[in-house]
């Protein structure tokens, strides 16, 4: 081998060790900045390259290769699934669900038919409303019996019971086909009587009529016993004995003001039944009264 060649060797490989050093010595000062670099930058660095996920343990690596690997997974974050997958498959379930739940249309007529026939079944059971009959318009009997009747009331509400009696006999012969006012007519007949036969039973002259209201008073029967003392009035006007009773009387039933009217008519008749006044206890419903005080008490100048 020449000199020449020997040289030429020599040189290449100085500068093969030479690159190799200079390579080895870039390796070394990358790796150490790296290991200096601060952890601020680094979180930085993370962030500038999109990594959302921390990592959960730090293993201790050997190789090169996987630390390589590591951080090239650190540096490219995963891929998130798409969501939009999930809900379509949400909302086709859904659909599917509504669409089972709805009724078909046969299934809604078939509903609205029996509606239909539960209702006219409730309605058959109701019953039909009473509608009440349009008032019948009296014939010409009717409305003659009805007057006739009225003026027959009449005379029977005033106390002529003779006259009252005469013209329901009268209604009775003449309208006995209508029926309802023949009927009542009769029943007002029936009283009638009975009140006349009452007044022909009863006494004639003053004296008797004042003892039976006196008898009807003490057994409580003031209506009665009132109108035994008018009847008797009407013979005697002016006897005081009679206005006493009947004073007594309307006092029983509650009449002050008639009551002390018939008391002063007495008094003025008899000053002495002042005195007996005083005591009677069927006057007792008049001494609250300041009339009555007048009367009785305040001796007459």
């Amino acid at each position: 081998m020449s000199a020449v060649t020997k040289g030429l060797r020599r040189s290449t490989s100085r500068a093969l060790a030479r690159r190799s050093s200079t390579k080895a010595t870039a390796k070394r000062r990358t790796e150490t900045a790296r290991a200096n670099r601060p952890k601020a930058k680094r979180a930085v660095a993370a962030k500038k390259t999109g990594s959302r996920k921390t990592v959960k343990a730090k293993t201790p690596i050997k190789n090169k290769a996987s630390k390589k690997a590591v951080l090239k997974s650190k540096a490219t974050p995963k891929k998130a699934a798409a969501p939009k997958s999930k809900v379509v498959a949400k909302a086709t379930a859904r659909k599917a669900v509504q669409r089972k739940s709805k009724p078909s249309t046969q299934k809604l007529v078939e509903l609205r038919v029996k509606k239909t026939q539960k209702l006219a079944a409730v309605r058959a059971q109701r019953p039909a409303p009473i509608v009440p009959p349009a008032p019948r318009q009296p014939t010409i009997d009717e409305s003659a019996a009805l007057k006739a009747f009225e003026r027959a009331h009449k005379e029977f509400t005033r106390g002529r019971f003779g006259e009252a009696r005469n013209q329901f006999r009268a209604l009775v012969d003449k309208y006995s086909q209508v029926s309802e006012v023949a009927a009542r007519a009769r029943t007002y007949l029936a009283v009638a009587d009975a009140r006349l036969r009452t007044e022909n039973m009863l006494p004639r002259d003053a004296d008797s009529l004042y003892d039976r209201g006196v008898i009807e008073l003490n057994r409580g029967e003031y209506v009665a016993a009132q109108e035994m003392f008018e009847r008797a009035l009407k013979r005697e006007p002016e006897a005081a004995h009679i206005h006493y009773g009947l004073a007594a009387t309307r006092a029983r039933l509650g009449a002050v003001d008639l009551a002390l009217q018939s008391l002063q008519r007495a008094l003025d008749l008899q000053p002495t039944l002042r005195v007996r006044a005083q005591h009677d206890h069927d006057l007792s419903s008049l001494r609250n009264d300041p009339d009555f005080d007048r009367l009785i008490f305040q001796p007459r100048l």
